[in-house]
């Protein structure tokens, strides 16, 4: 099995979530949240602020923790090929300076503001409906019932 911790940054703007758009290797695009692997001996809080500015050329604080999210990945469903535990940290962000920019040398191709009742035609990672329910219902264990995966939504 293999296991990710990640942070990731849920900003919300006048009905807007901010999104990045990966490009895979074999130019599959999906929408996420910025965010990612937290690194060994770096703090989540302090990793999802990297990982904006990396993802995103913007500068960003954290305002509050939202909560965690803990799934596990069926093989035939992950990238890997094998069984993977991916546990998500998310926080509310909000951006302070700078002008959004693709990742430079990285998988982000673009970062968007986008209405959130768009979303839902996007092809996005899961990540995204978790982030957002989070936000929206702020549950007071940080924790919100498992999200479904098909259409448009991956893994």
């Amino acid at each position: 099995m293999s296991f990710r911790l990640a942070a990731y940054a849920v900003c919300v703007e006048h009905e807007r979530v901010l999104l990045a758009r990966h490009v895979s290797s074999a130019g599959e695009t999906s929408w996420s949240l910025p965010g990612g692997r937290v690194e060994h001996a770096e703090d989540p809080f302090d990793a999802v602020i990297r990982e904006v500015a990396e993802e995103t050329g913007c500068d960003a604080v954290v305002e509050r923790l939202l909560g965690v999210d803990s799934r596990v990945i069926p093989a035939a469903e992950a990238w890997s090929g094998q069984v993977h535990q991916n546990v998500g940290i998310f926080y509310q962000v909000r951006i302070t300076a700078g002008v959004l920019r693709p990742e430079p040398n990285g998988e982000v191709a673009e970062s968007v503001w986008t209405p959130i009742p768009d979303v839902v035609h996007l092809r996005r990672s899961s990540l995204v409906d978790v982030g957002l329910a989070l936000a929206r219902t702020r549950p007071v264990t940080g924790h919100v019932p498992p999200v479904p995966v098909g259409g448009l939504i991956q893994h």
